[in-house]
């Protein structure tokens, strides 16, 4: 009988180990980011200015300050989760970890006021209608703004590099409009249309080659207005076309043509979905290499990031163009499902984080192949639009 017990116990955690990994996606994330809150509280000992995870560096939780420009996702996840559990747990911690990042409202010295913000502070109004959080939120497109220069037509994006670009624009800027088209519904002031359009309209005039992939950064002359350099900082090389810059156009184009209803933004979406979903290098499951010209393909990185922005934005585009809408949905349910199926944590693993293999930043040399932030938050945005799908 005691011979039995040790392969009964084996079996049985094997048993119980099938089950988790079959979890559904808010179970799963129910679950992750618990373990994430405990993550979390243990880093925070050790530094106190750190308020949301942002990947796994050496199988460590790595944690930024606000001024980071991901510190806002993770609030947006517990937003989420919050919305889509019902579980006011989860508002509570929300609310916590967004509150975290009121001090960024004034900060002019970065472009990445709407993932910091719109991401946190923006779902959290709209789930809650807090009027401080309205107001954090108009402050924070008010400073957005003091980053447009009217010669050029954009918003600035780095404030570094000033040796390699006199005034640069990267395509994840586009991202940031929608904190702009949200100030201008609740306040009727221009200054904050006018300035979204003019970056959307010269961005796909200038970052777009002929094929309908993306640059990564064009810089422009301040003097003149003209865009003189054209490169691809993050990607394999300039013209190459990196996986999650043709995600942020896809998703950004899509979320213009929303708010404005402007079908030249609509049709140049589409044309980036037929770049990306006609590219002969975009794996089966659709869950790209972390650049689409990657010399080592088939072993190079993916990048789960990316793919988790093509499935929220294909959900949006399939409510967008009815006519298409089975179409765009189809191929969101699949990547949406792969990346469940393929590239999901283990329960009670990676701090908490709901994605592997993500790729951040390869020719940097950081976050390769790792979970990061951004990649959950997508996810669970593609969750929460496939669950409105369905009740619609």
């Amino acid at each position: 009988m005691k011979k039995l017990v040790l392969p009964l116990l084996f079996l049985s955690f094997l048993l119980e180990t099938q089950a988790q990994t079959k979890l559904p996606p808010l179970e799963h994330a129910s679950l992750q980011f618990k373990l994430a809150l405990k993550a979390i509280d243990q880093a925070k000992t050790k530094n106190a200015n750190l308020v949301s995870p942002r990947s796994l560096r050496e199988d460590t939780l790595f944690m930024v300050p606000s001024r980071d420009w991901t510190s806002g996702f993770f609030a947006g996840n517990l937003w989420y989760l919050y919305e889509l559990s019902g579980d006011q747990f989860w508002q509570q911690k929300a609310r916590e970890f967004t509150a975290n990042l009121e001090r960024e409202k004034t900060n002019g010295t970065t472009h990445d006021m709407g993932f910091k913000m719109y991401c946190s502070f923006g779902n959290g109004y709209r789930l809650s209608k807090d009027p401080q959080y309205r107001d954090i939120l108009l402050q924070s497109a008010r400073t957005l703004t003091t980053r447009f220069n009217e010669k050029i037509g954009c918003l600035r994006s780095w404030d570094h590099s000033k040796d390699k670009w006199d005034f640069p624009v990267i395509i994840d800027n586009m991202m940031n409009l929608e904190l702009l088209f949200w100030a201008f519904k609740q306040t009727q002031d221009s200054l904050f249309y006018k300035v979204a359009v003019s970056h959307a309209n010269t961005t796909m005039s200038n970052h777009y080659r002929p094929d309908y992939s993306s640059y990564h950064v064009v810089g422009y002359d301040v003097k003149t207005g003209q865009a003189i350099q054209k490169n691809t900082h993050q990607g394999y090389s300039h013209e190459s076309a990196w996986a999650r810059g043709q995600s942020w156009g896809l998703y950004a184009y899509a979320m213009c043509y929303r708010e404005t209803g402007k079908t030249a933004y609509l049709q140049h979406a589409e044309n980036i979905a037929q770049f990306i979903l006609n590219h002969p290098n975009l794996p089966k499951d659709l869950v790209p290499y972390w650049d689409f010209n990657a010399p080592d393909i088939p072993n190079a990185p993916r990048d789960a990031s990316a793919a988790a922005l093509m499935a929220s934005a294909f959900y949006e585009l399939g409510s967008l163009v009815p006519t298409k809408a089975k179409f765009y949905h189809h191929t969101a349910d699949k990547i949406f499902k792969n990346l469940t199926k393929k590239y999901r944590t283990a329960p009670n693993t990676h701090a908490g984080f709901l994605l592997t293999q993500s790729t951040g930043h390869l020719p940097g040399k950081h976050e390769i192949n790792v979970p990061i932030v951004y990649a959950d938050y997508y996810y669970l945005e593609s969750l929460l639009r496939k669950k409105n799908l369905r009740k619609s």
